[in-house]
């Protein structure tokens, strides 16, 4: 793999998704979930919030480094503070 030139940021965060994905299977099979209404007026499950909140998240990274807001871990902050709000509200 070292053609695609693995970082370890670029790790983490690809084993961050797969740990997600695995966890949310689990979870979906062990409780399942009817879907809900929220905010936004549609039927959301789990697996919908983490998408809401993985697209949403990727938005805030990219505005964050192209307004130069500031140093990029205060960007996960943000996206914390999002994705709790997604899962709650959404």
């Amino acid at each position: 793999m070292a053609w695609m030139a693995w970082t370890t940021p670029t790790a983490i965060f690809f084993a961050t998704i797969a740990a997600l994905l695995i966890v949310f299977t689990v979870l979906a099979i062990k409780f399942p979930e009817t879907p809900r209404t929220g905010i936004l007026r549609i039927e959301t499950t789990r697996g919908d919030r983490l998408f809401i909140t993985l697209l949403g998240s990727a938005f805030i990274n990219l505005a964050w480094l192209g307004l130069e807001l500031g140093p990029q871990p205060w960007a996960l902050a943000v996206c914390l503070i999002y994705a709790a709000a997604v899962f709650r509200w959404v």
